[in-house]
Parts: structure tokens; sequence; C-alpha cells
């Protein structure tokens, strides 16, 4: 079943059957921000986390009487060519103990951003988080990734805590 999003694009929930799409969006998200990388380790995060209980939705552009045209930039197997992808996981607040909802993934193909869609996405998760009682909602972004970071910072996502990392060497 889908929705109108905004005017001339449509969401619907994915199923556990796509596994291999989001796969190759979770791909494409990551090879935006890191050419060049090995990101073949997203098919244990895949398998490991995908279920019924963390939702997928896609993002398709409406065509005439309904039909969604092809998307030649991004070719997959099935008729239906998703635009944008967004998928939610849960997690647990380590300060009060409250499960909330938490971003996986939000991507938009390049040639459908700035149309608003990653923000209509936003405003669409964050109510499905409201009505299932969530009381937040939780997101990693990388510090180099400017659009999301403003558009987050935008819609009054805040920092809450600062994940970091040290590198280590195998040599001693």
């Amino acid at each position: 079943m889908s929705e109108q999003l905004l005017p001339g694009y449509i969401i619907r929930r994915g199923s556990t059957l796509e596994r291999s799409l989001l796969l190759k969006f979770m791909q494409r998200t990551y090879d935006d921000l890191f050419p060049n990388e090995d990101f073949s380790h997203l098919e244990q995060t895949v398998k490991q986390y995908f279920s019924s209980d963390t939702p997928l939705w896609w993002v398709e552009e409406e065509g005439e009487q309904g039909e969604i045209p092809l998307h030649a930039s991004f070719p997959i197997s099935n008729a239906h060519r998703p635009i944008a992808c967004l998928w939610v996981g849960n997690s647990i607040d380590q300060v009060n103990g409250n499960r909330h909802a938490h971003i996986f993934i939000l991507y938009v193909v390049p040639e459908h951003r700035r149309r608003g869609i990653g923000r209509a996405l936003m405003r669409y998760v964050e109510n499905w988080a409201i009505q299932r009682g969530d009381r937040q909602i939780g997101l990693q972004v990388f510090q180099s990734n400017k659009p999301a970071l403003n558009l987050y910072n935008q819609l009054g996502y805040q920092t809450q805590s600062l994940w970091m990392v040290k590198f280590l060497s195998a040599e001693k």
C-alpha cells in the first residue's frame, strides 16, 4: 500500500524480501561519502538488523495513471524504481532506558535531491514514531556530510553525544 509523500512522489512500506535492494541503497550511500572503499561488510549489517521489526520505506516517482516511470540511473530488476529509502530500527536511550526509533539510513538519489524528499521522509518517520509512542528519534551522521547535518539541524535535531573513534595500529 502506498500513499503520496509529496506531489509527484509516493511512499510505500518495504518488505523483508527487498533485502538486496536495501543493501544496494546502503552501498550507494556510503559510496557517495567514501568513494573507492569496500563496503561488502554492509551485507552483514543488513543480515543482522533488517527484519519486520525494523521498517523500511521506499519513495518512488508517481507517473501518469499511477504508473511508476523507470529510473534510468539506478537500474534494478522490478518495475517500481525507488528514488529514496528510509530504514528505521529500534534503540534504547542509555540515560533513561526508553525505546526509541533510530534511523539506519535515509538516502535520496542525487537526481532527486533538493526537492524536499529528505525533509518529507523525516516528517514521515517522526509521525510514525509518535504514533507508536516514541519520545525521540536518534540517528548518526558523518561530520563531513554537510547537507545532512544542515537538514537535521533545521529540523531541530541536536547533538546528544559524540561517537569517538581511535584507530589502532597492528604494529607495535
